[in-house]
């Protein structure tokens, strides 16, 4: 069972909610160590004096900001403390504003908000349901473990969320740091627009985070995993695929459009066979162009094998490797043979 992160009470007016955070999220990144090659020795970071190479205790060093080049204002950890924020027993939302009005960009991390006890669960619900009626979040400025942090209460899913956010002047201009942003009143033909929506509204489909793997973690894992029975992992990389030509942009969409056409038509076609509604987000692979089933795909690039797997039209073959889309292809070559053999 998870143990809070940090207790305190959330006010709103006179209404005081006894509360603990706990942790939203969880880091599955594989860590790994430095250690020498060819010995297996752990190697360390030391701390030493940049101009003499000698190691420097740690109660010997203070923090410096740099005003130009080798030039410091030295600050003592005791000047910090000083001046750091307590640690907040309250949360006091200021204001609310609409959930839908904040910018995503300003999101930063998520904590679970959990009544105190049980005497106090009915504040917690009367304050869940009429933020959830009112699509609103509370506003406050808190400090745990020695910072401040700008923060939105929410209701999610019937219970209440923290989220720390940045501050405003955190948050870069895109127009300022990225000087080829095209411009967004760029006029486009009537026809290109309503094409473009009309892809976007066939190919939407269910929020279904489940679907989603980090592929790469995975791999990471398993070769770690290999390694340590004593086998050889070989990773074989193509070309990625190639952006799409402006020139061929409607081109593109219409040939976009009409495979998921003609997908659609495939769902409605089986569906009507076997006297049921053809599901709205399903998709099925189109025919591979009178391709064998029995090909060898193992000559082919990692490109190749993408513009396959577009054909057959595999969801998540953005994130899959070589081998993987490989696999996924034959697995999709398979599924049509069987179904135009029956």
């Amino acid at each position: 069972m998870a143990r809070p992160l940090w207790k305190g009470v959330i006010t709103f007016g006179l209404v005081s909610l006894p509360m603990a955070l706990y942790s939203a999220t969880d880091d599955h990144t594989v860590h790994f160590h430095q250690i020498e090659r060819g010995t297996g020795d752990r190697v360390r970071l030391r701390r030493v004096n940049e101009r003499t190479g000698e190691e420097v205790a740690f109660e010997d060093i203070v923090k410096g900001y740099e005003l130009s080049e080798g030039q410091y204002v030295v600050v003592e950890p005791e000047e910090l403390e000083e001046i750091a924020p307590g640690r907040s027993r309250t949360i006091e939302i200021t204001g609310f504003v609409d959930l839908d009005a904040i910018p995503p960009i300003y999101f930063a991390k998520t904590y679970y908000v959990a009544p105190a006890d049980k005497a106090t669960a009915k504040i917690y619900q009367l304050l869940t349901q009429a933020l959830d009626r009112t699509r609103k979040a509370g506003l406050a400025v808190f400090s745990m473990r020695g910072k401040e942090y700008l923060t939105a209460l929410s209701s999610v899913a019937g219970m209440l969320q923290l989220h720390t956010m940045h501050w405003s002047d955190e948050v870069r201009d895109p127009h300022a740091e990225i000087p080829e942003l095209p411009d967004s009143k760029a006029a486009f033909k009537g026809q290109e627009v309503a094409t473009a929506e009309q892809l976007i509204d066939m190919l939407t489909t269910d929020w279904k985070p489940e679907e989603y793997q980090d592929t790469f973690e995975q791999q990471v894992r398993d070769l770690v995993e290999a390694k340590a029975k004593g086998e050889e992992i070989a990773v074989s990389q193509g070309a990625p695929p190639e952006t799409t030509n402006v020139i061929d942009l409607m081109d593109a969409l219409r040939a976009s459009l009409d495979a998921a056409s003609s997908t659609g038509k495939e769902q409605a076609a089986g569906a009507a066979r076997d006297g049921r509604s053809a599901p709205k987000s399903t998709r099925t692979p189109k025919a591979a162009g009178g391709k064998k089933t029995g090909e060898d795909l193992s000559t082919l690039t990692k490109a190749q094998l993408y513009e396959r797997a577009s054909r057959y039209e595999i969801a998540h073959r953005s994130t899959m490797n070589r081998d993987e889309l490989q696999k996924a292809v034959e697995k999709a070559a398979r599924g049509r043979h069987l179904k135009s053999a029956s």
